[in-house]
C-alpha cells in the first residue's frame, strides 16, 4: 500500500500516515511558467494498493481548479503506470452543493466531478459527510464511501468540550430539511453516549433559498421553547444560514447552545456575519485560514478517522462497522 498527498493537503496526508505508521510516497507537483500542471509519482506503483489524499477546496496557494486538474492528472498517470488499484480520498469533496437541478439548464457538478474521477481511472472513492449523500450513491459507478463525523462531535461534547456540560434539554437542528437525516444520526449517537434516550430532540428550520444565495425563513419545524440548541450541519459557507437560523431559534424562545459543523469554508462575509455567533465548532477537512479568531476556533482532527478508514479499505474490512456510534 502507497499514500500520496497533493500539495494542497499535503500535512493533512502526512498526519493520516503518520497514524498508520507510515510515511508518504514521495511525487512531484509543480507548474510550467505557463500555469500548466506537472505532477508525478516518484516511485514504482505497478500493483499497489494506492491511496490518493486532496481535500478540494481553495486554499491560500491552490485553486479548486488546481487541485482538480492536479488529481486528474496524477490519478491517471498512475493508472498509466500500472498501479494494482486507486481510491481518491477528498475530505471535502467540491461541488457537494451542486447536487442537482434548481432551475432549467443549471449544472449537476456532483454528477460531473464523479465522471471525472471514474475518467482518470479511480477505482474507489472516499469523503466526509457529503452534503447530499444520494448524489454520490447515484453519482459513482465505483464503490463510494461516505465518512460521518457525528462521533467525532460526540467526543468533543461528551469528553473534550471547551463549553462546558452538557444542558438535559438539548434539541439538535437543521438549518434545511435536507440535513434532517445528518441529524437524527447525530442525536442517536449522542444520546447512546450520554445513555439517555429519547430524551434528546430534533428540529429544522423552514427555509427557501431564492435567486440562487438569497436565504430566507424564520418558522421552525418543532418545539424548541425553552430548549438548548446544537446547531448541526455538514459546512458552514458565508455564515448566513447559521445567522438566520440562530434568529429563528431565538424568535421561537430557544437558545443556541453550540453550532457543529464538519466543513468550514468561512467563504465571503464569514466573518461579519459570524462575529456574534459563539461556540463554533469544526472539523479539519477544512482549513479554516479565512477566520480572524480561528485560533481560538475549536477544530476537530478527522486524521485518525481516515487513517482507519483507509487501512479497513486496504484490508478489506468493514466501514459500515467505523461509523457505528
Amino acid at each position: 500500500m502507497k499514500i500520496f498527498g497533493l500539495n494542497g493537503s499535503r500535512k493533512f496526508a502526512e498526519r493520516i500516515a503518520k497514524s498508520m505508521e507510515m510515511k508518504l510516497s514521495d511525487h512531484t507537483e509543480r507548474k510550467f511558467s505557463d500555469g500548466e500542471v506537472y505532477v508525478k509519482s516518484n516511485v514504482n506503483v505497478r500493483g499497489e494498493d494506492v491511496f490518493v489524499i486532496s481535500s478540494l477546496y481553495e486554499d491560500p496557494n491552490h485553486s479548486v481548479g488546481d487541485k482538480i486538474v492536479t488529481l486528474y492528472n496524477f490519478v491517471s498517470s498512475l493508472k498509466d503506470a500500472s498501479v494494482g488499484r486507486v481510491t481518491v480520498v477528498t475530505p471535502y469533496f467540491a461541488f457537494s452543493r451542486q447536487d442537482r437541478k434548481t432551475e432549467s439548464r443549471a449544472p449537476i457538478g456532483t454528477k460531473y466531478m464523479a465522471k471525472l474521477i471514474e475518467t482518470a481511472g479511480a477505482d474507489r472513492f472516499m469523503t466526509m459527510d457529503i452534503h447530499n449523500l444520494s448524489s454520490i450513491q447515484n453519482g459513482f459507478r465505483i464503490p463510494a464511501d461516505n465518512l460521518e463525523a457525528k462521533n467525532l462531535f460526540v467526543d468533543y461534547f461528551t469528553n473534550y468540550s471547551r463549553v462546558g456540560d452538557l444542558p438535559d434539554n438539548l434539541t439538535i437542528f437543521s438549518p434545511d430539511n435536507g440535513g434532517m437525516g445528518r441529524v437524527r444520526r447525530f442525536r442517536t449517537a449522542l444520546e447512546k453516549r450520554l445513555g439517555k434516550l429519547n430524551t434528546i430532540t430534533v428540529a429544522q428550520l423552514d427555509k427557501e433559498r431564492l435567486n440562487g444565495d438569497e436565504v430566507t425563513g424564520d418558522e421552525v419545524l418543532g418545539d424548541i421553547r425553552g430548549r438548548n440548541v446544537i446547531i448541526y450541519d455538514d459546512m458552514i459557507a458565508s455564515g448566513k444560514t447559521i445567522n438566520i437560523a440562530s434568529e429563528a431559534i431565538r424568535l421561537h424562545r430557544g437558545s443556541v447552545f453550540a453550532i457543529c459543523a464538519t466543513h468550514g469554508l468561512f467563504v465571503g462575509k464569514a466573518n461579519e456575519n459570524l462575529a456574534d455567533v459563539n461556540n463554533i465548532v469544526v472539523t479539519n477537512t477544512v482549513s479554516p485560514f479565512r477566520m480572524k479568531n480561528h485560533k481560538k476556533l475549536p477544530v476537530i482532527s478527522t486524521e485518525s478517522m481516515f487513517a482507519e478508514a483507509i487501512k479497513r479499505t486496504h484490508e478489506g474490512g468493514s466501514i459500515s462497522e467505523l461509523l457505528e456510534s
